[in-house]
């Protein structure tokens, strides 16, 4: 090796570069934590009843929920719930419109804030509940998405949660996925 002197210049170096090492950790960590106060995740969970047989009901119960794993609160909270195109699907669920009467009397009450015309995209927001503190679950529960098939099918549904911090969106972990053939159908062959 070489002399003492030398071993204490390195000691002096890594330790230096030791100290480095360490403060740069410690800014890399106070960055992340800065992305992290607000962390949310959304998702279905949902079961299904299916006959695969013409002239049944077909449906799928739901719930969409949002759960803050973060340290800040969610401000203003809304959920967009969107339903494939192809109107498979007939999507009901425990909300009111805006000018309903009914408000006051629902427990963790929804409100639909789109055009209810629109049997596509169901914009959602709580009615009781402005913001959605850490370790806290909101839920949009047991929705209904109803189905008829004459023949094969497939239809899906996507969610995306929104509010003041996450005004661009956040799609879900999950979608609802479905898709069957109705006993008898020829069409394919």
């Amino acid at each position: 090796m070489g002399s003492i002197e030398e071993v204490r210049q390195l000691i002096t170096e890594w330790k230096e570069m030791n100290h480095s090492y360490m403060k740069e950790i410690k800014w890399l960590a106070s960055e992340a934590k800065k992305n992290v106060d607000l962390r949310v995740i959304s998702y279905f969970t949902y079961s299904l009843n299916v006959q695969h047989e013409m002239g049944f009901d077909n449906f799928a119960l739901g719930s969409y929920h949002i759960q803050n794993v973060g340290e800040k609160p969610l401000t203003n909270l809304y959920i967009c719930l969107k339903v494939s195109p192809n109107n498979v699907f007939d999507f009901s669920g425990k909300y009111v419109y805006k000018d309903s009467k009914q408000k006051m009397k629902l427990a963790n009450a929804w409100e639909r804030i789109n055009d209810p015309t629109d049997k596509q995209e169901f914009w959602l927001k709580p009615i009781q509940s402005q913001a959605l503190n850490p370790t806290e679950t909101l839920s949009f529960a047991n929705f209904q998405v109803k189905w008829n098939p004459q023949s094969s099918y497939t239809g899906s549904m996507m969610g995306f949660t929104y509010g003041d911090e996450i005004e661009g969106g956040m799609e879900a972990l999950n979608h609802i996925n479905i898709s069957g053939k109705v006993e008898g159908d020829d069409e394919s062959e």
